[in-house]
């Protein structure tokens, strides 16, 4: 009799977080933390990585990023878990 082994569980490499891959010129999407006085509910902003900042246990995993907002062209410093989204383009300039 055969037995299936296989796990409904994901892979590591599914499960990996997004902000690992994120490098300097990339456009991401950034949620914004929660604010007491801020009504909205999910509040998000695009913008390009300028700079990424590797972390004290590990320098070679980004954990901070500084990037641009393609709106109003302020530079903020974001946490890398903050990046919800890495933006690739269909031509592969980007990629």
């Amino acid at each position: 009799m055969s037995v299936d082994h296989s796990t409904s569980a994901a892979s590591p490499v599914q499960n990996r977080p997004q902000f690992l891959d994120v490098r300097s010129g990339n456009f991401v999407i950034v949620r914004a933390p929660q604010e007491v006085t801020r009504a909205e509910k999910d509040f998000w902003w695009m913008g390009q990585v300028l700079c990424c900042e590797g972390g004290a246990r590990d320098s070679n995993i980004n954990s901070l990023f500084q990037v641009a907002d393609l709106d109003d062209g302020a530079v903020r410093w974001v946490n890398a878990d903050e990046v919800i989204h890495i933006l690739h383009s269909i031509d592969g300039l980007f990629d």
